[in-house]
């Protein structure tokens, strides 16, 4: 998959926001890896801000719903790990100041 593709679906999901935080799930550092396969489908490697999130389905729907738009993607894949465990490092600078986190 080229980098231009990867970027693509980076800002796709850049759509899907955390219900509980209202910042998306790419700027909160939740996605670790997206990948492309020759036959459309697509993998995400994400983590959760916390083990047990009670909305990871929705977010899970969410990703679907927006990678579901691009012509590339036939199937989506999400695939939620636990380690490397998500921190407040992991956020960008944006989400750090939207949630007025000092950098």
């Amino acid at each position: 998959m080229d980098e231009a593709l990867k970027e693509n679906l980076m800002g796709a999901l850049e759509n899907v926001i955390d219900p509980e935080l209202g910042i998306d799930i790419v700027n909160l550092g939740l996605i670790y890896d997206v990948d492309l396969d020759e036959e459309g489908v697509c993998v995400v490697t994400m983590t959760l801000t916390a083990m047990g999130c009670p909305l990871s389905a929705h977010i899970e729907a969410d990703i679907q719903r927006a990678l579901s738009d691009m012509p590339e993607v036939k199937e989506t894949v999400t695939n939620i790990v636990w380690d490397p465990p998500w921190g407040k490092d992991k956020m960008s600078r944006y989400a750090k100041i939207a949630l007025g986190i000092p950098d």
